[in-house]
């Protein structure tokens, strides 16, 4: 088994393959059983573990393991941590084992940048992030790669987290800054994207502009959100999977609060199989929730392998 390092399953990863690859693959089948999810309690650290496999006809069979530890931010660690294991699906030899967390970040910023290929306006060009975590960091790069981005704006809970990343993304050539005033920010962007461990709200939907697009990627417990019920009212609602209508705090206050009805929303595979269009026009709000597939997993992972 070929064990890749963060740098070396980095080289292999960019958003102009990643992002189509994941169209092709969202629009073809696959098997991507339900995750395992798992609470862990150790003393008084609490954590949960997702088991997530996947498999397709192209031959690949893929495991993630990702342990979520929120808690992690007092000590200076990152909340996240995963490991991938790449098999043969013919013989289930094992292929391969990339690092877990760059699989990770690279396929949550690439689905999130393949949501607003279809639903962020053509002339959508001011992001907003919120978080400063290794898919946060991504976010602008995975954008760009699929509309003009000329203006990034970043927010994180601790300010001087976003100082440090805005100031990171100047040294890499963005026009980017950090935002003190969230509600100021979150009007003005024509993109928000969450990537946040949030438990409580964070955007209103009294904030969010006609025309824009709500991105909610960091999510994917009931017990957290990051957007609250008002954000849904009257906007048209994505997921990545449908397994996101029971799993994310978000899509379950909407409902419980009636701004979001269940039989409405449309599913990643309907927009990139082309049986939906997307956005309607250049007044509509849109929403992409995404819990993450195991689908995306094994995408990003096939493409290192086949690399390597």
């Amino acid at each position: 088994m070929k064990i890749l390092d963060a740098d070396q399953t980095r080289a292999h990863l960019n958003f102009e393959r990643l992002v189509p690859a994941l169209r092709e693959a969202f629009a073809n089948e696959a098997t991507v059983p339900q995750r395992h999810v798992h609470a862990v309690e150790a003393g008084s650290d609490r954590g949960t573990v997702l088991i997530m496999p996947a498999w397709s006809d192209a031959g690949y069979l893929g495991i993630k393991t990702i342990n979520i530890f929120p808690g992690n931010s007092a000590r200076g660690l990152p909340g996240l941590h995963a490991t991938y294991v790449l098999y043969d699906a013919h013989t289930g030899v094992p292929l391969a084992q990339p690092d877990g967390n760059e699989i990770t970040a690279w396929r949550t910023a690439a689905a999130s940048a393949l949501g607003a290929s279809f639903l962020a306006r053509s002339n959508a060009r001011r992001l907003l992030v919120l978080g400063t975590g290794r898919i946060a960091r991504l976010l602008p790069a995975a954008h760009a790669s699929v509309r003009a981005i000329d203006e990034v704006v970043v927010w994180n809970h601790r300010p001087e987290g976003a100082q440090a990343l805005a100031a990171q993304w100047r040294a890499e050539g963005w026009n980017a800054q950090a935002a003190t005033d969230l509600e100021a920010a979150v009007r003005s962007a024509d993109i928000v994207t969450c990537a946040t461990l949030a438990t409580s709200p964070l955007v209103k939907g009294e904030w969010l502009a006609p025309g824009s697009h709500l991105d909610l990627i960091g999510s994917f417990t009931p017990q957290m959100r990051e957007a609250d019920p008002a954000c849904f009212a009257g906007a048209r609602t994505f997921v990545d999977t449908e397994e996101a209508l029971g799993k994310a705090g978000d899509l379950l206050d909407a409902m419980a609060a009636g701004t979001l009805r269940a039989d409405s929303v449309v599913s990643f595979a309907a927009l990139c199989r082309g049986s939906h269009p997307g956005r309607a026009n250049e007044h509509e709000r849109t929403v992409f929730k995404a819990v993450g597939s195991a689908l995306e997993d094994l995408t990003a992972a096939t493409l290192v392998w086949e690399g390597a």
